[in-house]
């Protein structure tokens, strides 16, 4: 009876050869004490190795004796390699042959130090993407060579050589590392996936005959394929898979930029967006590779939060979870249940969804993409930690299978000995032991993946089916009827043409099958939530016209699916406020900001407003203007939206309502002189001698702005101020102009910023006509002329204008001066009565030209008694006492103004107090105005206290 194998028999074998070839050359064994335990260990694990030292023996020797067994590679040592083993190639047999032999010495290098815990999980990925980096790039540099010299130059069609004779610009071909070899997780017996492309269109140049840039690069893609795939004697470099290229099999092994981004905006399927999360480029030019990245960002990333690609990698795993039952593939560690595949998916769901709005997460290895979920809280920190560790056991369980025989599989063996062998390679005394860890790592996963890609049931549990009848449109009028008023509309009728009106028309639009399957799903539950709502037949008539919006939009509609509480939101909040629905309607993006609620009611301040901006515009080219705009739209919208949600739920008070809408425009407003600065002083450079200290520019606030009370859809009232002391001197840059043109054109460009219309709207409406001499001024003036001007041309009103205005953005040292300024004019001696004339006379005309009470409506802003009468009475009391009294020039606010004139007794009895209240309570009807987009007037019987109030304070204060 043949004695049954056993796991030392076969590598003991192995070695022996090689001693046998050592002892012939006269080489001494290697004499440390560990090193036999470790290279027992290593050959028991790795036939591969083992056969590799007993067939090429002196390549193992030569480890052994370089010492890089023992060591860490440095960055370019690996690279630095093989451009030694390739010094003197000159054809393409002998690059193959050097080729897989520095693959083989390098392999083994990277399975004895993985087998024998000398390196950790990261180094040995790193190192086996190194080595495809550098074979690639360096078999491609020789093959880009000798291919040029046999059929010519490939240059760029849109730089011909030039007048003097010069060379056109040389094309060369770009490589798109796909899979783990793009994020470097290589593995130790991968196939790398690869996509060709070259920059553009064009002719060979210098060739013997007439050929296409686009047949050079096809015949230079298929070299370096054969290059690193062919199965030689001396085995092979890497396995090329190409089938991740536009059309697969069916389609061109490289295409030009154009077709390429053509293809990703019109045809790719969205299984590729997944695909291209992990791509990276492997060569090329800087230019062509910025280019080629820019095209393909936006095909991963979505400037929304793309909820629909959890429904479509569920879709995916799916599909490949049906290939494995047929199969009979359960043991795969790679896509099996719980496998290798369903960490990627949980990390890359994210990353799909939100890697368009937080560009932190646009990062290609998963685990730093699961570190950042646990950062920001999108995956509690005990799943986070569980999926780490989860990760690196299977990648080192697939590391230590594919080092068997250096055989791409990540099947578990099916045999005795091969079981014993990994669960021994995974120090693990048997089977049954690797088997309960290694079940227990996989139901973690399982259990994460199945949270995050639960899928949204068909009919939500305690769903009133009444409801979803409702909806397909399958009851009779009465029963409808019944229906829709036990789901307490006061309305049924309207609420039941409304939806059928609603139906009918999503049913003309033509939807796609899925968006068609995510409407029906969707109804339903959004029906049942709005009878829930405070007021169902306003959120019904709202929700119905947000729904209008996006129902083409099937990423929205799979939000709304995947999040219920968004809709819930959705409900609650339009059911308050048409102003919000409206808002939602123009920039359907805000649907984004319903899904958390501790985000939607929880306003930003200043720091972590700038934190978020910043993280908005980071991948931002500097040149691309239109995409600047439009995130500075986002973030101001979305950051309005959510003051408004506290507003409306009473989550935070009136007065910081305005402090909070005050920061977000201070934000953007910074932000954008910031970006304009920058761009132009890139063109131009900087202004000389300048009183400031950084862009010499000082943005003032005036009005709401200035006085911290700005409200929902306020205009900016914004003045520009240089600190230029020689305006005719030009700047120091490639493109000089005059630092009057300079703060011109930054004045131009950041109202274009602000007010230019984009998808997502404006910015800000600007009013610039507090500026001196008004529309008819400059646009940008100097600090020393607007003194000049305060000092002995500006009306009483300007005046009262500049107590509400102070620096909102700009040079810290000029808003500092300015400050100096503004003190120095309130506080100028003025005679009394000639004030009082004065201020009445402008505040008659205003009311003449601008009130528009009447009707039965009273102007909360310009009507008699109302905001402005109150605010012309602090601005009067200031100008008249500011001179003995230098602490009323300090506070821009009417609230504080009012607290230093009562501090100091300036007003009589309680004036102060009953103007407080006044405007606090006319303060919150504007508000409440806005938010329910009605004109900013109430009924004539609304606020009658308040009004006659300030009616009456006004003649005692004011004598008229």
């Amino acid at each position: 009876m043949t004695p049954e194998p056993t796991l030392q028999e076969a590598p003991d074998r192995l070695w022996q050869q090689w001693l046998d070839w050592a002892a012939a050359q006269g080489r001494a064994r290697p004499a440390a004490p560990a090193f036999d335990a470790l290279r027992a260990r290593i050959w028991e694990a790795s036939e591969y190795v083992a056969l590799a030292a007993a067939r090429h023996p002196a390549e193992f020797a030569d480890l052994l004796d370089s010492g890089d067994l023992e060591r860490i590679y440095q960055p370019g040592d690996l690279a630095s390699r093989l451009a030694g083993a390739l010094a003197g190639v000159t054809d393409e047999p002998t690059l193959q042959r050097a080729l897989r032999r520095l693959r083989r010495r390098e392999q083994t290098r990277i399975i004895w130090r993985d087998l024998g815990g000398l390196a950790g999980l990261d180094e040995t990925l790193e190192d086996l993407s190194e080595l495809a980096d550098c074979c690639i790039r360096e078999a491609l540099t020789r093959l880009h060579d000798w291919t040029r010299a046999e059929l010519g130059t490939p240059v760029d069609p849109a730089d011909p050589a030039d007048a003097a004779g010069g060379p056109a610009r040389e094309q060369h071909l770009l490589v798109i590392g796909m899979g783990k070899l793009g994020a470097r997780e290589l593995n130790l017996s991968s196939d790398i996936d690869l996509i060709f492309a070259f920059p553009a269109q064009g002719q060979v140049s210098g060739g013997p005959r007439e050929l296409t840039n686009q047949q050079f690069f096809l015949r230079l893609a298929q070299r370096l394929v054969q290059t690193l795939d062919n199965q030689t004697v001396d085995g092979f470099v890497f396995r090329v898979d190409t089938r991740l290229r536009p059309f697969g099999d069916a389609g061109p092994l490289v295409m030009a930029l154009d077709a390429l981004e053509d293809y990703y905006q019109s045809q790719a399927r969205e299984w590729e967006r997944y695909a291209m999360i992990k791509a990276r480029v492997l060569t090329g030019d800087p230019p062509a590779v910025a280019a080629l990245e820019n095209l393909l960002r936006p095909f991963v990333y979505r400037r929304y939060l793309d909820f629909g690609a959890i429904d479509s990698l569920r879709d995916l795993k799916q599909m490949i979870a049906k290939e494995l039952y047929k199969k009979g593939m359960d043991a795969n560690i790679k896509l099996g249940p719980g496998g290798i595949r369903e960490v990627e998916f949980i990390g890359q769901a994210f990353q799909l969804v939100r890697g368009g709005r937080d560009p932190d997460l646009q990062t290609r290895p998963i685990r730093r993409v699961l570190t950042l979920l646990g950062q920001r809280g999108r995956l509690p920190a005990v799943a986070v930690q569980q999926l780490d560790d989860a990760y690196c056991f299977l990648r080192l369980v697939e590391n230590r299978i594919q080092a068997y025989r250096d055989r791409q599989t990540h099947l578990l063996p099916a045999d005795d000995l091969g079981r014993l062998r990994l669960a021994r390679a995974m120090d693990c005394a048997d089977w049954d032991t690797f088997v309960k860890v290694l079940d227990g790592h996989r139901q973690r996963v399982q259990d994460q993946f199945d949270q995050v890609f639960m899928a949204p049931p068909t009919e939500p549990s305690g769903l009133d089916p009444d409801l979803s009848a409702l909806w397909r449109g399958t009851l009779d009028d009465a029963r409808a009827l019944e229906v829709l008023a036990a789901a307490r509309f006061t309305d049924p009728q309207a609420a039941r043409q409304r939806l059928g009106t609603f139906r009918d028309a999503t049913a003309r639009k033509g939807l796609s099958t899925r968006g068609g399957e995510r409407l029906h799903q969707l109804m339903p539950l959004a029906l049942q939530v709005i009878a829930a709502s405070e007021a169902p037949d306003l959120a019904l008539e709202r929700v119905l016209r947000v729904l209008e919006s996006v129902v083409r939009r099937t990423a929205y509609l799979a939000m709304l699916l995947e999040r219920p509480m968004a809709l819930t939101q959705l409900a609650r909040l339009t059911g308050m406020s048409p102003w919000i629905a409206e808002q939602i309607v123009r920039q359907p993006l805000l649907l984004d900001e319903l899904i958390d609620p501790r985000r939607l009611y929880t306003p930003q301040r200043r720091h972590d407003l700038e934190t978020e901006l910043s993280a908005l515009l980071a991948p931002i080219d500097p040149e691309d203007l239109d995409q600047q705009m439009e995130r500075l739209r986002q973030f101001a919208h979305g950051n309005m939206l959510r003051v408004a949600a506290a507003d409306l739920t009473g989550v935070v008070p009136l007065m910081k309502v305005s402090d909070y809408l005050t920061e977000i425009a201070e934000v953007a407003v910074a932000r954008t002189l910031a970006l304009t600065f920058a761009h132009l002083a890139r063109r131009h450079g900087r202004p000389a001698g300048l009183q400031g200290a950084d862009s010499g520019l000082l943005v003032l606030g005036y009005g709401k702005l200035g006085g911290l009370e700005l409200g929902y859809g306020s205009d900016l009232d914004l003045v520009f101020l240089h600190g230029s002391l020689q305006p005719s001197v030009e700047t120091d840059g490639p493109k000089p102009i005059s630092a009057e043109q300079f703060y011109n054109r930054l004045g131009q460009r950041m109202i274009h910023m602000m007010t230019a219309h984009t998808p997502s709207g404006i910015l800000y409406e600007l009013d610039m006509r507090l500026r001196p001499d008004g529309n008819k001024g400059m646009l940008v003036r100097s600090l020393t002329a607007f003194a000049d001007y305060q000092e002995h041309s500006a009306w009483t009103w300007e005046h009262q204008a500049l107590i509400r205005a102070r620096p909102v953005a700009g040079d810290a040292a000029l808003a500092e001066r300015y400050s100096v300024i503004r003190h120095a004019i309130i506080c100028r001696p003025r005679d009394p009565e000639r004030l009082r004339e004065d201020v009445r006379a402008m505040r008659a005309r205003m009311r003449d030209s601008l009130d528009k009470s009447g009707r039965g409506r009273f102007d909360l802003k310009q009507g008699r008694g109302g905001i402005a009468d109150i605010e012309f009475m602090v601005q009067y009391s200031v100008l008249r006492w500011a001179a003995r009294y230098p602490d009323l020039a300090f506070w821009t606010d009417n609230i504080r103004q009012l607290e230093t004139l009562a501090r100091l007794d300036l007003l009589p009895g309680q004036t102060t107090a009953e103007l407080t209240d006044a405007y606090k309570a006319l303060r919150g009807a504007y508000h409440r105005s806005t938010l329910q987009d009605q004109p900013k007037t109430v009924p004539d019987d609304a606020l009658l206290a308040e009004r006659a109030r300030v009616r009456g304070l006004w003649r005692e204060l004011m004598g008229d």
